[in-house]
């Protein structure tokens, strides 16, 4: 049974993964709704879905059309050997650990989860990948794969840095777990992340700056991108948790915000809030885009031998 401290979806998966394993809920039997799920536990139906979403990740349930969320066949027998057209790989291992992590985010990401996605032993994994991180990064290093870059790079330094920006935040965006490897101050030396490094180092390379300068400059153009992607992954665990959209949730804080307002504690606020008469719409992709212009107007001087 899952800790009442879990968040409520990981509770729910939990109770309906106990009664699949125990047998209570056969292979085929059908699972209850996510409208259901929700009543049952006084959860917004975002929420109920997130639990489904789970079970589905570990091969435990699957839908079928017209009838809805049944138990997998696979759950009963997770050891069960994967037909020749599907023979386990560890390309297929990397394609399921990129299903979970997208769905769930690495927390939820492990040996096991992997492995009743597929159908398959635990142990039968570690035959292709020698642990978890292996696993980690190798669905890492094919993620950042999933785009490239033309032969001839556009003209200017600028333009080129725009597209490796762009780029990067496209694969942030597909899979937002990437912003949360690891800290700038300890590189992941992937190939395919090396690939965005160069593009991006080859943008900056011939305007006479020392070479640690250059690489300066390519770590903070990279944290701003991974910095602000961060809040992706961060935004799916929160609305995972509370069954709320972005949206929805600043909607319930509403009377928080005109209380603090109300105070002459914080004038700035005050003033800025009234002046929103449709309120303030945060949305992270134009925020990208603004960040990005400013990043790249204040390195001008320096790149270009102005400063």
């Amino acid at each position: 049974m899952a800790p009442e401290t879990d968040p409520p979806f990981r509770r729910i998966a939990a109770d309906l993964r106990r009664r699949i394993t125990t047998g209570e809920l056969a292979p085929g039997a059908r699972v209850p709704s996510n409208r259901r799920l929700a009543q049952d536990w006084g959860v917004a139906l975002a929420t109920a879905t997130k639990a489904l979403t789970v079970l589905r990740s570990e091969g435990l349930v699957e839908a079928r059309p017209r009838v809805g969320t049944v138990v997998a066949a696979a759950a009963a027998s997770p050891a069960q050997p994967v037909s020749p057209e599907g023979e386990l790989s560890r390309e297929r291992l990397i394609a399921a650990a990129q299903g979970i992590a997208d769905a769930e985010g690495l927390a939820a990401l492990s040996m096991r989860a992997v492995a009743a996605r597929l159908g398959v032993a635990p142990m039968t994994a570690y035959r292709y990948v020698t642990s978890k991180d292996e696993l980690v990064l190798l669905a890492a290093d094919a993620a950042f794969g999933e785009a490239g870059y033309p032969a001839d790079p556009p003209a200017g330094w600028r333009p080129r840095l725009e597209l490796g920006a762009r780029t990067l935040w496209s694969l942030f965006r597909r899979h937002p777990w990437l912003a949360e490897l690891g800290p700038v101050t300890r590189p992941l030396l992937l190939p395919n992340l090396l690939t965005h490094a160069e593009w991006a180092l080859a943008a900056l390379d011939g305007h006479g700056l020392p070479a640690a300068t250059v690489l300066d400059i390519h770590v903070l153009f990279y944290s701003y991108i991974e910095g602000l992607a961060a809040n992706l992954e961060r935004e799916a665990r929160a609305q995972a948790a509370t069954g709320l959209t972005g949206d929805q949730w600043t909607d319930t804080r509403f009377a928080a915000f005109d209380t603090r307002a109300a105070t002459a504690r914080f004038p700035v606020f005050t003033r800025l809030t009234a002046e929103l008469d449709e309120g303030y719409d945060l949305d992270l992709d134009t925020l990208f885009e603004s960040g990005l212009s400013t990043l790249l107007d204040g390195l001008a001087p320096r790149i270009e031998g102005r400063a």
